[in-house]
């Protein structure tokens, strides 16, 4: 098989993680492991289309709840969802509080039960909330938070496929990406996005650089603690499991940038 390139390690990331009309022409361990380092630039991509949702109800004279409906909208059109089903699923089988294996079977199943709609209820209603603030203050504020809220999700993905992260089923997309990238990878990935994002909060001064670098940490703070958890009651990882860590760390992110 031939050496995989960095163009396979992208095709896999925006073909899995985004409902972008992007071809993955390899699904071996090799790609995944490429594809779960670039997650990151998939939700740089994903963030800056919410903000551009948001940028243009704002300039067409939309108000700053109105901005933010879309900029929470827009993530959850770009994946088809797949992140916000992953959620409800994971907090089913987590809520379900049966052994592993029944609480798999639960998360496999196709409709939602209680614990994942109100779930998905309170997320959905704090991202809207943090975004309504962030926006009044001013658009570059709900734009900074757009960027840094998807990047920060995609990176708690990369995190989560780290070395020693194992599978929940032998199938799925959490076995095929669980454990692909190297520890030393994975830190190296999480110093870049930091710095990115501190990079991010510069317009809004001192405090925005901080509060935008913190944000990402506290976000994977958060993920980490639902990431261990997960293993703990399942044994591992699933797709479900990957879509509620990044929820989580989207929404960590928000309410870091919300504060100060």
């Amino acid at each position: 098989m031939p050496r995989t390139s960095p163009a396979d390690g992208i095709r896999f990331a925006f073909g899995t993680l985004t409902a972008l009309p992007v071809r993955v022409t390899r699904w071996d361990r090799e790609a995944a492991r490429g594809g779960m380092q670039c997650a990151p630039l998939a939700g740089l991509v994903v963030g800056l289309c919410a903000a551009g949702a948001g940028g243009v109800l704002t300039a067409l004279g939309a108000g700053p709840l109105l901005a933010a409906t879309a900029t929470a909208a827009a993530p959850a059109a770009l994946t088809r969802g797949l992140h916000l089903d992953g959620l409800a699923d994971t907090a089913d089988g987590l809520g379900s509080a049966k052994p592993a294996e029944d609480a798999l079977r639960i998360m496999k199943q196709s409709d939602i039960g209680p614990f994942g709609v109100i779930t998905l209820l309170f997320v959905l209603l704090a991202q809207v909330a943090v975004l309504f603030q962030l926006y009044e203050r001013s658009w570059t504020e709900g734009a900074v938070g757009a960027v840094v809220s998807a990047t920060a999700a995609r990176l708690a993905l990369t995190l989560a496929a780290r070395a020693g992260v194992p599978p929940a089923r032998p199938e799925g997309l959490g076995a095929a990406v669980a454990g692909v990238v190297p520890r030393g990878r994975a830190l190296l990935v999480t110093a870049l996005v930091v710095c990115g994002a501190a990079a991010a909060g510069a317009p809004l001064g001192a405090s925005g650089v901080v509060r935008a670098a913190a944000a990402v940490v506290l976000a994977l703070g958060a993920a980490e603690v639902l990431l261990r958890h997960c293993v703990r009651r399942f044994g591992g990882v699933t797709g479900d499991v990957f879509g509620g860590l990044a929820e989580t760390a989207a929404t960590a992110a928000l309410v870091v940038l919300a504060l100060g």
